[in-house]
């Protein structure tokens, strides 16, 4: 097929989709490696969802780290000793800011830049398709390689309730200042980290606050003594002596009226929330079952009772959204799961990657970085070696889910990429040695 001559061909370049965290590791470490790099931004400043100013953002005034900080920096570029254990999302922007400043990142980023689509070529190579968030035609650009960097935090899940409500419903992404909650009986849905936070804001400014949870979790504390509780599970010790520990820092709140779990302490990860169980303990906040229907301003629940709340905030989640590759591409499933070794290399397409992509139980940007690395290291090897590159590539991509993360996962899509951060780190490891030994 003869090439469009609208076509720039970037030559060996890796295109770079996104900004934010997983971004910038990204074109660090590709860079590192010898590639030009592109990457656009649809925004105009780097930060993705720590940018409290960009539209997509969840962040709202009181979001704070949940993994502390030790365990949240890149390994390569340290936060300042003199921050808090958990920083406020208004430092996490700034320490994205200095880390794209101190490697120079800002040249190889189109700032106003959307990727409209991505499409497989010959030889690995991919015609990306971009145009100004400002409007204006579109371009192709030619590419050796594409890291997605997107982020799976973005893209609202509402849950279907039948009826109608006459209060306001808002999802959590909407919410950013506790005066909307001031003089309201509020209504929180969700029982993962940002549900328990926003039930937790709720009791210290609305009137009455109920929260509704599906299901049960277990719950661990951001200390222990003086210590963050994460630093101290991360401890290397024996694995029967880490578990022993890890249970008893994991709390059920089932003494208040939350459910049950119905699994095992760190077989997923716990909810990181100190307070909630004070303000449950003080009557502050309202254990509910899950909500089944709306009529008028009533809420009706899974026990049958009615409960009329002002302000319904539904922190029920996001779903990954890759709208500019084809599904098969990533392998996504017909619920919009990719399948991905590691959750970061395409398993059919070898120059195609995603950075990011992971729920571990501690912070992401350590992960991202090392997931970077190894992606830079593998499109190095196979534009060095083709032949070693595609072996590595086939042995990597024939390993099963459980040779990787040996943790349960509960079957629902807050969980789909959960991982423990230990054994993931483990297998970046064994990937970039295997990558070592074939050079």
């Amino acid at each position: 097929m003869q090439d469009s001559p609208d076509l720039g061909d970037r030559g060996d370049a890796v295109c770079v989709v996104g900004a934010g965290a997983s971004g910038l590791t990204a074109i660090k470490n590709l860079r590192e490696q010898g590639f030009a790099v592109d990457c656009y931004e649809r925004e105009t400043s780097v930060g993705g969802a720590w940018n409290w100013r960009h539209d997509r953002s969840p962040v709202y005034a009181g979001t704070y780290l949940v993994s502390s900080r030790p365990l949240t920096e890149f390994p390569d570029f340290p936060m300042p000793d003199t921050w808090p254990d958990y920083p406020h999302h208004q430092q996490v922007l700034e320490y994205l800011e200095r880390y794209a400043r101190h490697f120079g990142l800002g040249e190889h980023i189109w700032y106003g830049m959307e990727v409209v689509s991505i499409v497989p070529v010959a030889d690995g190579r991919w015609d990306v398709t971009i145009r100004s968030t400002g409007g204006g035609s579109s371009r192709v650009q030619r590419y050796a390689a594409v890291v997605i960097a997107n982020g799976h935090n973005w893209a609202p899940v509402q849950p279907e309730i039948p009826g109608d409500f006459l209060g306001q419903v808002i999802h959590s992404s909407a919410y950013k200042d506790p005066a909307r909650l001031r003089g309201k009986r509020v209504l929180v849905i969700g029982g993962g980290n940002t549900g328990c936070d926003l039930a937790v804001e709720a009791a210290q400014h609305a009137d009455q606050v109920w929260h509704s949870t599906r299901r049960g979790y277990w719950f661990a504390p951001k200390y222990v003594g003086s210590r963050p509780a994460d630093q101290l599970a991360n401890e290397r010790a024996p694995s029967w002596l880490r578990r022993r520990r890890n249970r008893r820092v994991a709390a059920d709140l089932t003494r208040w009226g939350m459910p049950a779990p119905e699994h095992t302490p760190f077989e997923s990860n716990p909810v990181v929330n100190g307070l909630l169980p004070h303000y449950l303990g003080h009557g502050r906040i309202m254990p509910v079952p899950d909500v089944t229907g709306w009529d008028g301003t009533e809420v009706t629940l899974a026990d049958g009772r009615i409960i009329e709340p002002q302000l319904v905030i539904t922190a029920t989640g996001y779903r990954p959204r890759f709208d500019f590759a084809a599904p098969e591409l990533l392998d996504a499933d017909e619920h919009g799961r990719p399948d991905l070794h590691l959750h970061t290399f395409a398993r059919r397409h070898p120059t195609l990657a995603v950075v990011g992509l992971v729920q571990p139980d501690s912070g992401l940007f350590p992960i991202a970085h090392w997931q970077s690395v190894a992606v830079a290291r593998w499109l190095k090897l196979r534009a060095r070696d083709p032949e070693k590159a595609t072996a590595v590539q086939r042995e990597e991509s024939e390993r099963p889910l459980e040779s990787w993360s040996r943790r349960k996962v509960v079957p629902t899509r807050r969980y789909w990429f959960e991982v423990g951060h230990v054994d993931y780190l483990r297998a970046v490891e064994s990937l970039l040695n295997r990558m070592e030994s074939v050079k």
